[in-house]
């Protein structure tokens, strides 16, 4: 039978459960509202949506590699508790394993596909560990990194995932060396590969708080512009990951050691788990304050 808008919308206010869900749920039910809700509280989506406001910025960072692709993400949850869960874990691994076999555009179009090959969407799939588990999954990023035959894949995890890092390196198959370069990645944070991925925006913005710097702090006008350069060399050997100093040997560059190996740096990808989420911050005192005053 048709489904009107209006129940949809009615369902999903009801039980906060997505409009697709709710679709579904009212088709499987032949339109009867109350069968709809409680198909949608016996699947746990209901139950998963009163969650879905909670803040997740715990969680961790996994990868997948298939031949000359390889995947890594980053999936949310609100505790550290819930992020040593073993099934949580798996989910995680699992996720990382669909994103590097099906090679999605987005996270919504990685949430639409079939996930595992069960017929379950991927987002029906979080929505159902959400119910399980107690407590809001997000499924937040990823990126997919690639590499010829003679490249290789080099892959970190810190502390089991709260740190994960993906390093596509080619001219070589030396796959220490590229793990190393993803532990080096993981403790120095850069920001890009090399200098070519630095916006000249950035690079003349950088350039002119330099040079109001130095003229501020009295230096000749005619020697600020020599200044300015020397001490964009320092912007670039912070933030540019093969003019860092390795992490191993800091009295070597990243960009002698790949060198050494005849190796180019072509790609890497860090992600720290919870970074760019502002953190509820929990003040109990005031919150059973104001459960007694509504009393």
């Amino acid at each position: 039978m048709a489904i009107s808008a209006q129940a949809v919308k009615e369902l999903r206010e009801r039980t906060g459960a997505g409009m697709m869900d709710c679709k579904r749920a009212l088709e499987e039910t032949n339109g009867d509202m109350e069968k709809a809700i409680d198909l949608l509280r016996e699947r746990g989506i209901a139950k998963a949506a009163k969650k879905a406001g909670r803040i997740a910025a715990e969680g961790l960072t996994s990868y997948a590699i298939e031949g000359n692709v390889a995947a890594i993400v980053e999936v949310n949850c609100e505790t550290d508790f819930v992020a040593k869960n073993p099934e949580f874990q798996t989910l995680v691994k699992d996720i990382a394993e669909h994103v590097v076999t099906q090679r999605p555009a987005s996270v919504e179009a990685a949430l639409e596909q079939p996930f595992k090959g069960n017929g379950d969407k991927l987002s029906q799939v979080i929505s159902e560990k959400i119910a399980t588990i107690g407590e809001n999954i997000t499924f937040r990023r990823f990126s997919i990194l690639e590499k010829s035959d003679n490249g290789v894949f080099g892959a970190y995890l810190h502390m089991g995932g709260k740190i994960g890092v993906l390093v596509a390196l080619e001219g070589t198959k030396d796959e220490v060396l590229a793990k190393d370069l993803g532990m080096h990645a993981a403790a120095s944070n850069p920001r890009y590969a090399n200098r070519e991925e630095v916006s000249q925006e950035e690079i003349e913005r950088e350039r002119e708080v330099l040079k109001n710097q130095a003229l501020a702090e009295g230096k000749p006008a005619n020697i600020v512009e020599k200044m300015v350069e020397g001490r964009l060399g320092k912007f670039f050997e912070e933030f540019v990951m093969v003019e860092q100093p390795f992490v191993k040997d800091p009295d070597k560059k990243v960009s002698a050691l790949l060198k050494e190996a005849g190796a180019t740096l072509k790609a890497f990808v860090r992600f720290q788990v919870g970074e760019g989420i502002e953190k509820k911050q929990e003040d109990f005192a005031a919150e059973v304050m104001a459960q007694v005053n509504k009393q």
